[in-house]
C-alpha cells in the first residue's frame, strides 16, 4: 500500500504553543499512525541530560529520509539503525516540556511519523528552614519549610512527628507544598518532639534535618488587626491604631508596606502609646499596602543542626492588608528670608521689602499658591506665587515679621525676620579677588570687630550678604553659616577684573538670636 494513500501530505509544517501544553502540529493529520517514537532511558528525563530518541516506521519508502524536530526546531542528522529505525541524540534537555516530532521526507513532502512529549525534571532538594508555630487560641500547629529549586515534577512531602524515643505520633503527606499542619490535641504541652520532612519524586529522595520543639516554645502572638491609619497634616508619616486579642504590653509591633504590590519593606516604627505606632519617611501621593505584626523574644527552641537551645524572635502572622494613599507633602522647612529697610517714611511707619528663596521642589507636593507675610499685630499680607519679594508698610513699633509659603497641601512653618539695627560694628572685609576668567568674585572677611559691643549680648546666628553687580541689576542676597569666613559670587560680570572694581557688594551683615543686625557696607 502506498503511504500517500494512507496519510495526508503537507508541504508546510506549522507548530504553535499553548502555555502549559506541548506544541501541536497544525496542518498535518494522519489517518493511521505509520510509526512511533521511543526514548532512552525514558521520556521522563533528568533536566540537562542527553536522551536518545528512536523513530520507528513500519515501511520505509524509497528516496526518503527521517528527520526530528524538537519544539519546531530540526535537530542534527540521525543515524539509521536498521530498515525501520533511525536514532537521534539530543544534547542538553533543559525545558520542562518539549514536543518531539518525527518526520518522513519524500519527494519534497513531509509526513508526521509520530510524536511525544519529553518531560524533564530534577530530584528534590533537601527541605530546609522548618518552622512550626501555633497561637494560644489555635487547635492546630502549622509547620512550614522551603523546598529549594523547582523540580518541574510532582513532588510528595511526607511530614512525620516523633517523640525523642522514636515513637511516631503523626504522619501526613502533601504534594508540591511548603506547609502542613498537626492537630495540637495529639501532642503533649511539655514534651519534646522531632519533625522530619521527606521529599521524593521520580528522580530521588531527600530528607530534612530534624526540627525539635516543645509546644510551649512555639506559641506566637495572635495576629493583630489595623483599625485605623491617620496621616494628619503630614504626608510623610502615618499613625497606626491596632488591636489584638491578647495583652499588648510585652509585644513589639512592626509595620511592613508595599508601594508596588511586589516588594515589601519592614519598619519598626515609633511606639507612641499602647496600641499606637508611627511610621515616618513615607512618599507623598503614593498608594501603600500596609500590614502589621507583633513579636516577642522566646527561648527553648532546639537548633536543627546542633541540637542546642537557641534564641529567636517569635512573631505573629502578618495582619490583613489595609490600603491607603498618602496625601500630598506640605512644605516642612522654613523659608530662607531677608529684608530691605526702605527708610522711615513717617514717624509711625516704614516701607519694608521682604525677600525669600522659593522652596525646593523636593520639599513639597503640588503647586505654590501664595506667600503670606505676617506682622506682629496679626496683620497678613498676601503675595503672588510667582514673586520672591514683596513690599509692605510696617508700623515703626513692629520689630519682627514672619513669612510662610502656602502650597496645595499645606503651609510652611513661619520664618522670622528682624527689622531693627543694633548700631554695632560688623564684620571686616579682608579680600575681594576676581577669578581668572572673570566669572566669579571670591570674598573673605573676619568676624565682628566688637563682639562685646552689643548690650544685649546677642549670639551670632549667621551672615547675610547682599550684592549688586555692574551693570546695575536687582539686588541679590545669600545667607551664610556663622562659621564661614569666605564665599564666592558667580556670574557677577562678563568682563575681566577691571569690571570687578565696579562690582558693588552692598552689605555684609551679622544676625543674632535677639534680632540684632550689624551693618557693614562695602563699595
Amino acid at each position: 500500500m502506498n503511504l500517500s494513500s494512507i496519510f495526508w501530505r503537507c508541504i508546510i509544517l506549522v507548530t504553535f504553543f499553548i502555555k502549559g501544553c506541548p506544541p501541536v502540529p497544525a496542518c498535518c493529520h494522519s489517518l493511521n499512525s505509520p510509526g512511533y517514537l521511543t526514548v532512552e532511558p525514558d521520556a521522563l528525563v533528568v533536566m540537562g541530560s542527553n536522551p536518545t530518541v528512536y523513530c520507528h516506521i513500519t515501511e520505509w519508502p524509497p528516496r526518503s529520509h527521517m528527520s526530528l524536530a524538537v519544539d519546531g526546531q530540526t535537530v542534527g542528522l540521525g543515524k539509521k539503525v536498521n530498515d525501520t529505525t533511525t536514532m537521534f541524540n539530543l544534547t542538553g534537555v533543559w525545558k520542562p516540556l518539549s514536543a518531539v516530532i518525527c518526520m518522513l521526507k519524500s519527494d519534497g513532502l513531509s509526513e508526521i511519523i509520530g510524536g511525544l512529549t519529553l518531560h524533564a525534571g530534577l530530584p528534590p532538594d533537601k527541605p530546609e528552614n522548618i518552622i512550626c508555630e501555633t497561637t494560644r487560641s489555635s487547635d492546630v500547629i502549622n509547620c512550614s519549610w522551603t523546598r529549594g529549586q523547582e523540580t518541574h515534577l510532582d513532588t510528595l512531602y511526607n511530614i512525620s512527628v516523633n517523640r525523642e524515643n522514636g515513637t511516631r505520633i503523626h504522619s501526613a503527606q502533601t504534594q508540591n507544598a511548603e506547609e502542613s499542619h498537626v492537630q495540637r490535641g495529639t501532642l503533649e504541652e511539655n514534651t519534646k518532639y522531632l519533625v522530619i520532612i521527606t521529599a521524593y519524586n521520580h528522580f530521588g529522595v531527600s530528607q530534612s534535618d530534624p526540627f525539635i520543639f516543645c509546644i510551649q516554645d512555639i506559641v506566637i502572638p495572635e495576629t493583630p488587626h489595623i483599625t485605623q491609619i491617620d496621616f494628619g497634616s503630614n504626608s510623610t508619616a502615618a499613625t497606626f491604631e491596632w488591636r489584638t486579642t491578647e495583652s499588648s504590653v510585652q509585644l513589639r509591633p512592626s509595620v511592613r508596606m508595599s508601594a508596588d504590590n511586589v516588594s515589601w519593606e519592614v519598619r519598626e516604627g515609633t511606639e507612641l502609646v499602647e496600641g499606637l505606632i508611627r511610621v515616618d519617611d513615607l512618599r507623598p501621593l503614593t498608594a501603600y499596602q500596609f500590614q502589621m505584626r507583633t513579636c516577642y523574644s522566646a527561648s527553648g527552641l532546639m537548633d536543627t543542626n546542633t541540637s542546642r537551645s537557641s534564641n529567636r524572635s517569635l512573631c505573629s502572622k502578618w495582619s490583613p492588608s489595609v490600603w491607603k494613599t498618602t496625601p500630598g507633602k506640605g512644605p516642612w522647612k522654613q523659608l530662607h528670608v531677608w529684608r530691605i529697610l526702605g527708610g522711615q517714611e513717617t514717624n509711625w511707619q516704614q516701607t519694608v521689602t521682604v525677600l525669600w528663596k522659593p522652596p525646593s521642589p523636593e520639599d513639597y507636593s503640588g503647586k505654590v499658591k501664595e506667600y503670606n507675610i505676617f506682622l506682629a499685630n496679626h496683620r497678613k499680607h498676601t503675595c503672588a506665587a510667582a514673586v520672591n519679594r514683596c513690599s509692605v508698610q510696617v508700623p515703626a513699633v513692629i520689630k519682627t515679621m514672619s513669612v510662610s509659603v502656602v502650597t496645595s497641601y499645606g503651609r510652611s512653618p513661619p520664618a522670622h525676620v528682624a527689622l531693627r539695627h543694633s548700631g554695632v560694628l560688623g564684620p571686616v572685609l579682608e579680600e575681594l579677588v576676581s577669578a581668572a576668567n572673570g566669572s566669579a568674585v571670591f570674598i573673605s572677611w573676619s568676624g565682628p570687630r566688637n563682639k562685646q559691643g552689643s548690650a544685649s549680648g546677642g549670639e551670632l546666628l549667621y551672615y547675610v550678604m547682599e550684592w549688586t553687580s555692574v551693570p546695575e541689576a536687582e539686588m541679590q542676597w545669600q545667607k551664610l553659616a556663622k562659621d564661614l569666613k569666605n564665599t564666592s559670587i558667580t556670574g557677577t560680570v562678563t568682563d575681566q577684573s577691571q569690571r570687578f572694581n565696579k562690582t558693588c557688594i552692598t552689605t555684609l551683615r551679622l544676625s543674632s538670636n535677639r534680632g540684632l543686625l550689624w551693618p557693614f557696607a562695602l563699595l
